[in-house]
């Protein structure tokens, strides 16, 4: 019989072994997975539970919410705030930062996280998910403000999102690979089921909003057109096309099975840099990816090398397979000094 490892045992082994994981790193990372457990059963209730539909409100980025989106924020910062692992916490859903309260004992980290990807998939069965972030606080620093946030994605200690589709899949990156683990509802407990995860270098499959074609900068539409004129372009091979409108879920595939993901700047909002928050979505998924051998660029340069200014910032975001998006990012830089020249 094979040996389930349960997520706790994995966490454990791991910080007695190699010293990867700090205690309080690998409580914290505990409580994240019992709050996606929570949310889970939400998401599977749909109907039933009451929780479809929208919320009536907007969030800080003028986007209109779901009610399962308000449910899952409030959901982890209830679950995070009095383990006294953190300091604070960030949500795409939160116009500021949450400061654990004076009640509960502050901790040394910071947890950032978009409570449900893809909430425009809510209402019609398609998988969703969390994902989330972690930071340390900068030593020495007595209160928590937003500057505390802004550190580029190199500086996360642990990064993951859960996936909410047939199954609930848990995926985690502490900077040593990408590590997979499945909800047994059963049990209650999440079970390894994958480690080491690696993403091919090649891929014949990418993800992309082609509604949006006519918007696109002329990189993107070179390499789209070139992948669409399959093995008679030049190219030299066929290409499929998966878009599933929630980042969380075209991850989990590429992670899964290979691929490429795009959703870049384009001639809608000029003046923003991309649609995709850094913070919430970007930097914790480009962690991700590059554990698994993958990529990940905002066309022109490392996602994870980016400076934030800001708490809700924006950013173009290509990722996966590693030679496909230095394809992408070689056209972006290609096409920029042709402009320089001209």
């Amino acid at each position: 019989m094979t040996r389930r490892i349960s997520l706790t045992q994995y966490l454990i082994e791991q910080q007695r072994q190699y010293g990867q994981i700090p205690q309080e790193l690998r409580l914290l990372i505990e409580v994240v997975a019992r709050a996606c457990k929570r949310i889970s059963i939400s998401v599977t209730k749909g109907a039933l539970g009451e929780v479809l539909g929208t919320a009536g409100s907007e969030n800080v980025q003028g986007e209109i919410q779901k009610k399962l989106d308000i449910i899952a924020n409030e959901v982890l910062i209830e679950a995070n705030e009095w383990g006294g692992h953190l300091a604070a916490m960030a949500s795409e859903e939160m116009e500021g930062i949450h400061i654990v309260p004076n009640r509960y004992p502050q901790g040394e980290y910071l947890l950032m996280f978009d409570p449900l990807d893809g909430s425009s998939n809510i209402d019609v069965n398609v998988s969703i998910g969390t994902i989330f972030s972690v930071l340390k606080k900068a030593e020495g620093s007595k209160g928590v403000s937003e500057d505390d946030f802004l550190q580029p994605g190199t500086a996360q200690v642990a990064a993951g999102y859960c996936v909410y589709g047939p199954q609930t899949t848990l995926v985690l990156t502490f900077g040593q690979g990408v590590a997979m683990f499945t909800l047994d509802r059963e049990q209650g407990s999440f079970v390894l089921t994958s480690e080491d995860v690696k993403i091919p270098e090649d891929t014949k499959e990418f993800a992309i909003n082609m509604s949006n074609m006519r918007h696109w900068d002329e990189p993107v539409t070179r390499y789209i057109d070139e992948a669409l004129a399959g093995s008679t372009g030049p190219r030299a091979k066929d290409f499929n096309m998966r878009w599933i409108a929630s980042m969380v879920a075209d991850v989990h595939r590429i992670l899964t099975r290979g691929g490429v993901f795009l959703y870049p700047w384009d001639k809608r909002e000029p003046n923003k840099a991309g649609k995709l928050r850094l913070m919430y979505e970007a930097n914790p998924m480009a962690f991700l990816v590059e554990q698994a051998g993958g990529a990940a660029t905002n066309a022109r340069q490392r996602i994870m090398d980016l400076q934030p200014t800001q708490l809700h910032e924006r950013v173009a975001v290509v990722l996966g397979s590693k030679k496909e998006v230095e394809r992408v990012t070689d056209y972006h830089l290609a096409a920029d000094k042709n402009k320089a020249r001209i």
